[in-house]
């Protein structure tokens, strides 16, 4: 068959569609946020074992690529990694504040353990 007559089968995500492939946790914790120009404080909004969202007063370009940092407030256990920024969203036309989403592409196996934990406790 040609691939034509196969992309009828193939559902394409719409807008608004969840695309996740794994359960976030809603939380509220400070994060780090390191840059080309340095380190930025921002403010966790919620966490999968593959990618975070949080709140930060810039806006940070699709595709750049940080680093993050944070500490689990019940074990104090430090988890960090590498990932690029998929989505950044002003909050309110008002307002120098910033939604955005990272797909962590970087991270060791124990802290997404760690992450995916977290997850499961708050569901």
């Amino acid at each position: 068959m040609a691939p034509e007559s196969l992309s009828h089968r193939v559902p394409h995500p719409r807008e608004g569609d969840e695309r996740r492939h794994h359960p976030r946790a809603a939380v509220d914790w400070p994060l780090a946020i390191a840059l080309e120009d340095g380190t930025h404080e921002a403010r966790l909004r919620d966490v999968s074992r593959s990618g975070v969202s949080f709140y930060i007063d810039e806006r940070i370009p699709e595709m750049t690529l940080l680093r993050l940092e944070l500490e689990l407030p019940d074990s104090g256990e430090r988890v960090s990694g590498t990932g690029v920024v998929v989505r950044c969203r002003p909050l309110s036309p008002a307002l120098e504040h910033f939604e955005v989403a990272v797909f962590l592409n970087e991270m060791s196996e124990a802290d997404r353990t760690a992450l995916a934990k977290l997850v499961s406790a708050s569901l």
